[in-house]
């Protein structure tokens, strides 16, 4: 354990460095303006699974409200509750990775709405402004629902301009580099990224497995964190990574076993 604190300040105290020294071209993690760096991590925690987020929150077990609205993504409970499900890890919706397969839903993203809202208005968005049945003010508390806001405003990328869709490869992502940034990410992940299983043991899923199968979902949680993990996994974000940072441990990781 103390191995792993210390494998983890240290890769806190590399992302500063590379940073603050400038020993790299540097694209910077975009941050709404005023939202701290740790307000839109935590959003994007939330967007991924809030009741792992949100102090006492029970996971939900009948369906959001608005999934009766569709019939494709055949998925129940819980999962339905999840704003990636319905707008994807890409944040495109049915316009992107999620526009077809078994989590097509025919629901839209939202990067338009956040390009053109303001925090304030995709906050009163989340407490039903625009329709009733997405009221999460009874599940999200008022800080929860403004750092979820912060995030929309100011923490999503454009992923499609940074992965292929069609080969799932990162445009532009260093193997060599990726590896140098991963060695701290093994701490917890092991060297081979096989430390930590994601899924079960008939069907494990691997840092390898997510980063090959769904490059979408890994580039948000190299750049977010991921929710309720113990110790805590560091937000690209919050580190002052750039994306081309992320991109690098994605095609490194994406060498990495996946069985």
């Amino acid at each position: 354990m103390k191995k792993a604190i210390l494998a983890v300040s240290l890769f806190f105290l590399t992302g500063w460095l590379v940073v603050s020294l400038g020993l790299r071209e540097t694209v910077a993690l975009a941050a709404a303006p005023g939202a701290k760096a740790e307000s839109i991590a935590r959003g994007g925690q939330l967007y991924d699974t809030w009741w792992k987020v949100v102090p006492g929150a029970k996971e939900p077990k009948d369906n959001q409200p608005l999934w009766a609205l569709q019939t494709t993504n055949k998925r129940k409970g819980s999962i339905t509750w999840r704003c990636k499900e319905c707008h994807g890890w890409d944040y495109a919706g049915k316009d992107g990775a999620y526009g077809g397969g078994s989590h097509k839903t025919g629901f839209a993203g939202v990067w338009n709405a956040a390009q053109k809202k303001s925090a304030d208005e995709l906050a009163a968005v989340l407490k039903g402004s625009a329709n009733p049945q997405h009221n999460f003010s009874s599940v999200l508390r008022p800080e929860d629902i403004a750092d979820l806001a912060n995030f929309l405003k100011g923490g999503l990328v454009d992923v499609k301009k940074y992965v292929d869709y069609k080969s799932k490869k990162p445009i532009g992502g260093d193997v060599a580099r990726g590896k140098t940034q991963y060695a701290l990410c093994g701490a917890c992940h092991g060297p081979d990224g096989k430390k930590l299983n994601f899924g079960s043991d008939k069907e494990p899923e691997y840092v390898g497995t997510i980063a090959k199968e769904n490059p979408q979902e890994f580039t948000h949680k190299i750049r977010l964190g991921q929710p309720g993990s113990n110790p805590a996994m560091p937000a690209a974000l919050v580190l002052g990574w750039d994306i081309k940072q992320v991109l690098d441990v994605l095609a490194y990781s994406q060498t990495l076993p996946e069985k």
